[in-house]
């Protein structure tokens, strides 16, 4: 079992910028990849950005060059340094972790850009 708990959110005005950390505990060396996905308001969830155990990272394309994935091994903690928000950013944003053969959710952070 991996236990996830994120902070950070809040609310931002357009073009600002936010941190959300999340940190994993229990059965941490099992993990492959990390990441994060967002659900705004009527919509799906959907990925964001992730990052693996090499090193190398993902992100959709609605936030490249604004949003950067970093983890601290030693810490299990991954971030999501978000700038330039714009407020279609608005929505939950869920932790996940990639074990092998399972999948593992925060209970998600609010943030809201307003306009």
């Amino acid at each position: 079992q991996v236990q996830l708990v994120e902070s950070g959110g809040g609310v931002v005005q357009s073009e600002g910028s936010l941190r959300l950390s999340c940190v994993a505990s229990g059965e941490v060396s099992r993990i492959n990849a990390m990441g994060w996905y967002r659900q705004a308001p009527g919509k799906q969830r959907e990925s964001i950005a992730n990052i693996r155990i090499d090193g190398s990272t993902n992100y959709a394309d609605s936030v490249k060059g604004r949003f950067a994935i970093s983890r601290e091994s030693a810490e299990n903690v991954v971030y999501l340094q978000m700038n330039s928000l714009k407020p279609e950013d608005t929505g939950v944003y869920f932790c996940h972790v990639v074990t092998t053969g399972r999948l593992y959710w925060g209970q998600g952070t609010q943030v809201t850009v307003s306009s």
